[in-house]
């Protein structure tokens, strides 16, 4: 296969490539940046809702977004660690001179996203804070 051009690092149509990979990066950490915020606040109303009505039992509602959310953060660091990867693959290629003119169009995860979502499970960003969620709903019930 023929190179039609040689991509160098200060190339304008590569730096442009490397900031839209960036900004999807940073948008997908942002995301789950927002789910964990919206987490504790949904989850908080309903424990002051189930609080107020003196009913322990609607406590255990909050533990459907704690889930929700849980599972949207997973899908949100996936996303982002698969395009990390993708960023880190075109960074390689751009390294080792086998960059092509399509490679500058593509915009997509390299990795399967649902092998990296059930990875990104076990992530020290995920079940820690969620487990301690959960756990917080589960105290509060009992001392209502």
């Amino acid at each position: 296969m023929t190179k039609l051009h040689a991509f160098d690092a200060e190339s304008s149509s590569v730096q442009t490539h490397l900031k839209i990979m960036q900004g999807v990066i940073q948008r997908m950490a942002g995301n789950s940046r927002a789910c964990k915020v919206w987490c504790i606040t949904i989850v908080s109303a309903g424990l002051i809702l189930a609080a107020r009505a003196d009913r322990p039992d609607f406590v255990l509602i909050s533990l459907v977004p704690a889930v929700a959310f849980l599972i949207l953060d997973a899908y949100y660091l996936a996303l982002e660690r698969a395009f990390r990867s993708s960023y880190n693959h075109f960074v390689q290629k751009l390294a080792q001179g086998e960059l092509t003119p399509s490679d500058l169009y593509v915009v997509k995860p390299t990795v399967s996203v649902p092998r990296t979502f059930f990875r990104s499970l076990n992530s020290f960003s995920i079940w820690p804070f969620y487990a301690a969620l959960v756990m917080t709903v589960l105290v509060v019930r009992f001392l209502i």
